[in-house]
């Protein structure tokens, strides 16, 4: 773990998954660290490494977005911080189900995102740590698997999701929800999930 990480996470005010300068912690780790806490100082150390460097890294973002059809979403940083302004990084309900199911199908990221909680033991080189999903659909509503919440001052309460009940799978997104707390975006999620799954035949994405 890179000083600069969390030289990065506090200059632009980004949530941290509370990692230490030094640790020694492996991809998995730190994917952990970056879906379920929104961990901008996990994000900042692996886009680091697999850009390599920030730049190179939101480029390859942005040039896979594009090949995956996604005309309306731009990256300006690796992890949805909204910077240089509110509205550099942006995208599309139909974009971000377009990303949710896409992102859905790699095992390990639809293991990583239907927790509730990651416990890493302290081991060799780094720190004990705990890790709870942010986002208040999982655990609370039956048959949610995923996937990612967020929050921005002009984005609002956001949250890509999908659910899982007799063998139908719906996936939505809500953005801009009331901010009532940050379980907002699960309330209207909630409610788009009991619509889709009281229908007898689930309506396409």
């Amino acid at each position: 773990m890179p000083q600069a990480a969390f030289n990065y996470a506090w200059k632009y005010g980004g949530e941290t998954a509370g990692l230490y300068p030094r640790d020694e912690l492996t991809v998995q780790d730190l994917l952990e660290a970056l879906l379920l806490p929104s961990g901008a100082d996990a994000a900042y150390t692996l886009a680091n490494a697999y850009g390599p460097g920030l730049n190179a890294f939101i480029a390859r973002m942005n040039a896979t977005a594009a090949r995956m059809g996604m005309t309306h979403t731009h990256f300006t940083s690796p992890d949805g911080l909204p910077y240089p302004t509110e509205t550099s990084t942006y995208s599309t309900p139909s974009d971000l189900v377009t990303l949710g199911l896409a992102a859905m199908r790699i095992p390990v990221f639809r293991s990583i995102v239907s927790q509730q909680f990651f416990h890493l033991p302290k081991g060799p080189g780094h720190h004990q740590y705990w890790w709870y999903n942010t986002s208040a659909l999982i655990g609370s509503y039956q048959g949610a698997v995923g996937i990612k919440d967020g929050f921005t001052d002009d984005a609002g309460h956001c949250l890509l999701f999908e659910a899982v009940r007799n063998g139908r799978t719906l996936i939505g997104v809500v953005l801009d929800s009331p901010p009532t707390g940050v379980a907002a975006g699960a309330q209207d999620a909630a409610r788009m999930l009991n619509w889709g799954f009281s229908l007898k035949q689930a309506p396409a994405a």
